[in-house]
């Protein structure tokens, strides 16, 4: 399956307890589209979202996002990782 990075933008002031009620949204459909999301990260200040997943596509990482209740502004393949 291919990582992908999704951004949310306009969540200025989210809390630790809001990502995770968020996250748990996903996961709780996340196999429905094939869907794995690793980790989750936020800047309450900038209201940026940050979701590293593993999918089918692009597109399946979005259909979640929507169907949780907060859609993704963008989503992107990433195909070169380290660690």
């Amino acid at each position: 399956m291919t990582k992908f990075m999704d951004v949310h933008h306009g969540m200025q002031g989210i809390t630790k307890d809001q990502l995770t009620s968020a996250h748990r949204a996903d996961l709780a459909i996340e196999r429905e589209e094939g869907v794995h999301f690793e980790r989750a990260w936020a800047d309450p200040k900038s209201g940026t979202v940050y979701c590293l997943s593993e999918a089918p596509s692009a597109d399946a990482v979005k259909r979640i996002h929507e169907r949780a209740g907060h859609p993704v502004d963008e989503v992107h393949q990433v195909p070169l990782e380290i660690s």
